[in-house]
């Protein structure tokens, strides 16, 4: 198993541009800014920058590995997902919902169904049974079963990180650790977003959310890049 301190050398200058990005977007992100253009792009940049850092390891790599494929495609979707949601107040707040259920629909596929771990498939419908009724009351028309069905989306993808990790087996990697705690912190932004829209104003929930959105898709895109690792680090010794 590549150690953690050869991929933080070998990745972490890939990763510098996304930091600069995410830096510049708390900089500039203003409260009462109205939507616009340009808003939309300095909140989508850190998942550009994501994309280059797939896009760094080569189209080769992208292209023989399905996990990174699904995850940049996953990141494609976000962004435009980003993007409706500056206008949410216009009418585009579904549009925004779409997307990131496609997302989540990549993401799982990016981690796969082995092994299955149904004890945290168990854990993960409590999870979401539990959210899900809790925000069920507040919801209204054809939000009560879009966000159902969102929430089951996230909920299966949280499953499939969570049982990639295997920590009591000894099977884990730091990769399918990072996707584990990236679906977390996913499901944390999502559980905040639809806390402060539907049930009642979060403290802090703007940076919450994008705080814990920028760092799970980071770690998320991370753990695409497990199999370039091991292949780099065979070929040096």
């Amino acid at each position: 198993m590549v150690s953690p301190v050869t991929v933080v050398k070998s990745e972490g200058p890939k990763l510098v541009p996304f930091f600069k990005a995410t830096c510049v977007y708390f900089v500039l992100w203003h409260p009462t800014s109205s939507p616009s253009w340009f808003s939309a792009l300095i909140k989508c940049l850190p998942i550009f920058c994501l994309w280059v850092f797939l896009l760094a390891h080569g189209i080769n790599f992208l292209i023989a590995h399905r996990s990174a494929n699904r995850i940049l495609a996953g990141l494609i979707f976000s962004s435009v997902g980003d993007a409706f949601l500056i206008w949410q107040e216009q009418g585009y707040f579904i549009h925004g919902l779409l997307m990131f259920a496609i997302t989540h629909i990549l993401y799982s596929s990016a981690f796969g169904m082995k092994p299955l771990d149904l004890k945290a498939g168990i854990v993960m419908v409590l999870i979401s049974c539990s959210c899900y009724t809790f925000l069920y009351s507040y919801l209204s028309g054809p939000f009560t079963y879009l966000v159902a069905v969102y929430v089951a989306l996230i909920g299966f993808m949280g499953w499939r990180a969570i049982a990639g990790v295997q920590l009591c087996n000894d099977l884990w990697t730091w990769t399918k650790l990072s996707a584990c705690i990236g679906a977390m912190l996913f499901m944390v932004s999502d559980l905040t977003i639809a806390v402060n829209k539907f049930c009642f104003p979060v403290p802090y929930s703007h940076v919450i959310i994008m705080a814990t959105y920028y760092a799970a898709q980071m770690l998320i895109a991370l753990s695409a890049v497990e199999s370039r690792d091991e292949e780099d680090f065979k070929k040096r010794n």
